[in-house]
């Protein structure tokens, strides 16, 4: 198995910046984390618990 050596334009994980950083992790991993908390977005749904379930239930199913 071959081994790549990075591009020369990369700079070493040393001399890399915040934002060069994150693009080499978001192209690796993908965005894994959302920007804001649970905190920060409030409640998702006003009703009880199994609301959501109950309406993705299908017509025949009653």
């Amino acid at each position: 198995m071959a081994t790549q050596d990075p591009p020369e334009e990369e700079a070493a994980p040393e001399q890399e910046t915040a934002w060069q950083r994150r693009k080499r992790l978001a192209a690796i991993f993908g965005d894994v984390l959302p920007e804001t908390t649970g905190d920060e977005r409030g409640a998702d749904s006003s009703g009880k618990p199994d609301d959501w379930y109950r309406s993705q239930v299908p017509p025949h199913h009653g």
